[in-house]
């Protein structure tokens, strides 16, 4: 039980909080009633488009950001995981990659029933990387983490 929830209970959480952000409220309309009135104070002088295309942007970091922090969760999650793989392995990479790409996979499907929302097969590539980018980050964590190894004599 304490594995469960050590591990797996942080990344049910964050998949919970990431359906929740799939849902019609946080639609391209209406983080554009936020972001563009926010970005034509900041700049006046910018034209249409381009407020179009930083939200644009925006969004996608978003994407990025919110699949790295699942990506690093699912690998913290298989780290506590009775599993006899060393705790830096490709099999173990790949399976929160793996992870990482079906439930963004299954998030996009979600989309297609919110009308107000577009499912994009770049956007499930667009969070896979950040799953990777969210790996690498924990692949920093252990090697900062790890013990050197003392010299011989």
């Amino acid at each position: 039980m304490r594995t469960f929830i050590n591990g797996w209970l942080p990344v049910l959480v964050w998949m919970i909080v990431i359906f929740g952000a799939s849902a019609d409220s946080h639609s391209y309309q209406h983080s554009s009633r936020i972001i563009e009135p926010l970005l034509r104070w900041l700049f006046p002088h910018m034209s249409p488009l381009q407020v179009a295309q930083i939200h644009h942007i925006f969004r996608k970091c978003c994407h990025l950001a919110v699949y790295a922090i699942l990506g690093f969760l699912v690998f913290r999650a298989l780290h506590y995981s009775a599993n006899p793989l060393p705790a830096w392995s490709w099999p173990r990479v790949g399976g929160a990659l793996l992870i990482v790409f079906l439930y963004a996979s299954s998030d996009e499907f979600h989309q297609r029933f919110v009308p107000t929302r577009t499912p994009l097969f770049s956007d499930v590539l667009i969070d896979t990387a950040g799953g990777a980018l969210g790996l690498f980050v924990a692949w920093v964590c252990y090697c900062y983490r790890r013990p050197a190894p003392q010299p011989t004599k």
